[in-house]
């Protein structure tokens, strides 16, 4: 069995700034009222007249990654592509990408895990470098979120907290023991899937019904999120998943280096942080800027708190992640 190990980290955010004031000209909120709740003083979402979309964000993050790792475009044998916000119903965005950078045609793979989508695609391309069947696989998290919010009162509680974005990382084989991806756990709890969700389009509703239907005030097509129960399980699960990846690997809290959790809200964060007694040093968020880009989210922190020197040699760097599905996970790393 190799190892894999991360070679390459780039990540992609839209220019365009959106802060809290700037959502008191369609809705009744306050940047005391978001930061209270969220730690969120601003995000950023794309202008349409950008042209900018999930996959193009994932394709400007992927070159920053490849270049890093010392790579070309010719040297990726497969493409992770996780999001919730595709560009179309399908295909997903992997093809996308594959077609965007002009690679051979190697295989592309879409992971629909919502906010735990890096995590969850990061184990995936582990495993396919541990056998053998690849050595350099590129995993991207990339998400559209503001085309699909509602921007009015009615729906404050989930618009102010998203953001668009993209992160990549390139996957590598090494044959150095004791570095890279030590391990990753991945669970799930399908009964609360509908305490986070976005209900259609679907085929439960499918299309002739919804032009037959045409309800401007049906609002399944945006997100719901029952926030008191999601903080709730995030908090327990967070932990949870940590505390697996710590004794999977006989380590203790205290050797945790840099913990780089999920950018859902910056209360479950400090909960966690305060749980495990990590100094500030230990933990980073950036949800203040860039608000919850959820499958980009870990990809993007991890890639500031690197090149920010916030992760060095041989640093013990954890990533834990709680979304939609439920789903829940974490990767424990020796960088």
């Amino acid at each position: 069995m190799y190892n894999s190990k991360i070679t390459g980290l780039g990540y992609f955010v839209p220019d365009n700034i959106v802060t809290n004031n700037d959502l008191k000209e369609f809705m009744d909120t306050s940047d005391e009222w978001i930061q209270e709740r969220t730690g969120i003083k601003e995000r950023r979402w794309i202008d349409p007249k950008t042209g900018e979309n999930t996959s193009s964000m994932g394709v400007k993050a992927a070159k920053i990654a490849i270049e890093r790792a010392g790579l070309t475009k010719d040297d990726i044998d497969f493409i992770v592509f996780a999001t919730l916000s595709p560009d179309m119903y399908f295909p997903g965005g992997g093809v996308r990408v594959q077609d965007m950078l002009d690679m051979p045609t190697i295989g592309a793979l879409d992971v629909r895990n919502q906010c735990s989508g890096f995590i969850y695609s990061l184990s995936v391309a582990d495993q396919f470098i541990k056998t053998g069947m690849y050595k350099n696989i590129l995993v991207i998290g990339s998400e559209n979120h503001s085309g699909g919010l509602e921007r009015s009162t009615r729906g404050r509680g989930v618009t102010v907290i998203f953001g668009d974005g993209a992160g990549a990382a390139v996957l590598s084989r090494t044959e150095e023991k004791g570095k890279g991806i030590l391990s990753s756990h991945l669970h799930s709890e399908g009964k609360h899937a509908r305490e986070l969700m976005l209900d259609g389009p679907s085929t439960g509703r499918w299309v002739p019904e919804i032009l037959e239907a045409n309800d401007p005030e049906d609002q399944s097509y945006y997100p719901y999120m029952n926030g008191q129960f999601v903080f709730k399980h995030a908090v327990t699960r967070f932990s949870e998943a940590i505390v697996e990846g710590l004794q999977a690997n006989n380590l203790e809290k205290e050797d945790i280096d840099m913990l780089i959790p999920h950018q859902a809200n910056l209360r479950i964060a400090q909960f966690i942080q305060k749980k495990f007694r990590l100094p500030d040093d230990n933990v980073y968020n950036n949800i203040m800027n860039y608000g919850n880009t959820t499958a980009a989210s870990v990809i993007i922190a991890l890639t500031e708190a690197w090149e920010k020197g916030k992760i060095k040699d041989n640093d013990l760097v954890v990533l834990a992640a709680f979304g939609s599905g439920f789903t829940w996970g974490s990767v424990m790393i020796r960088w």
